[in-house]
């Protein structure tokens, strides 16, 4: 967080805000910070990062595949590489950016009480007279790869890893996993010569065994590889609307860009849940804001609805306040005069006023 010192005075506006106070319009280009002239800052735009976590399954054939029926009866297996995703999570953070339009500077003057400022690295005010920490957006969930399979050669004797041929291969296999299936059933009713006493060195054998018959079997039913993957955009809602298209979904290929016509349509909705009473532009008051144009401006945010949803489910909901759909009003400089020392944090996200304090 950036901090600075500097004396309030009177605020230039550098490009039109929502709200209904006269200023000066600048034509030099703004950045935010200090200044010779004073102290730059923005107001935030609420964005939404839409985190998305997707189970991803390929299938693999397994090299006996067209021994599957012959040798094991097994039926429906696969014979070619397929894709398959599905959508597991999806999680709404919102999280604050300059508003470009909410673009502000503070003058300095002399003889005055010099307050410490907060600015994040972008720009946004944090906080006047004490300290604020930025808030940083947390990190990405891990991706979570596939679990390795066992290597079912690993498994094979010399007599199958030297078969001439592949059917012979596959016949050799085959007959190997038949035996241990008798010989897990002989552990199971003590008939076998070598059955353990032992309740848990029995069961390791057990758990061996059904290792060894797993990774033998995936030569002819394939194998399925499951991983998490994750993705994340962002989005700035600038109006309220019914059905925004985010992005879109695709079983084979998992999410893809909106105009990818392969997936499946993933929209986002923007509620407003409560209406802030209209800016009075009567003759009274605009005498009244002259008196008190200079101060500090921010945002009295709207609070919203943000649901992301596809034809057939809503995926996420989400009800924040959002910077964009209130409006800018005016702490008054008075607050930060040599007589009172007044302290006033703000929220990242929406640019409202989370404490004041004097």
């Amino acid at each position: 967080m950036k901090r600075l010192f500097f004396a309030l005075t009177t605020l230039t506006l550098f490009s039109t805000p929502d709200t209904n106070v006269a200023a000066q319009t600048e034509t030099e280009a703004f950045v935010p910070g200090s200044t010779l002239e004073g102290v730059c800052y923005y107001l935030p735009r609420t964005a939404l990062r839409v985190v998305v976590k997707a189970e991803k399954t390929v299938t693999r054939p397994g090299d006996f595949a067209k021994y599957a029926f012959k040798y094991l009866r097994l039926q429906d297996v696969p014979d070619q590489v397929t894709t398959a995703w599905t959508i597991k999570s999806v999680e709404l953070q919102p999280y604050g950016v300059p508003d470009k339009s909410k673009a502000y500077t503070i003058h300095l003057k002399s003889k005055t009480v010099a307050p410490l400022v907060g600015l994040s690295r972008d720009g946004i005010l944090l906080s006047i007279n004490t300290d604020a920490d930025e808030e940083k957006l947390p990190p990405l969930p891990e991706r979570i790869p596939a679990p390795k399979a066992a290597n079912p050669r690993d498994y094979m004797n010399q007599e199958m890893l030297s078969a001439g041929s592949v059917a012979k291969m596959a016949e050799l296999v085959a007959q190997e996993i038949y035996d241990i299936r008798d010989s897990r059933n002989a552990l199971i009713r003590g008939e076998a010569d070598n059955t353990p006493k032992d309740g848990a060195q029995l069961q390791l054998m057990l758990n061996q065994m059904d290792l060894q018959t797993e990774a033998l079997e995936s030569l002819f039913k394939g194998v399925k590889e499951t991983s998490t993957e994750v993705f994340s955009l962002s989005v700035i809602p600038s109006e309220v609307t019914s059905k925004m298209l985010l992005c879109r979904f695709s079983q084979k290929l998992g999410l893809v860009d909106g105009d990818d016509l392969s997936g499946e349509p993933v929209y986002l909705s923007i509620e407003n849940l409560e209406t802030l009473p209209a800016p009075v532009q009567d003759e009274a008051t605009a005498k009244k804001l002259a008196k008190v144009d200079k101060g500090v401006f921010y945002n009295v945010p709207a609070r919203m609805k943000a649901t992301v949803f596809t034809s057939s489910q809503k995926l996420a909901e989400l009800e924040t306040p959002m910077g964009q759909f209130g409006c800018v009003q005016l702490l008054s400089n008075l607050l930060f005069d040599k007589k009172t020392d007044t302290k006033v944090t703000f929220f990242q996200q929406t640019g409202g006023t989370k404490d004041i304090m004097e």
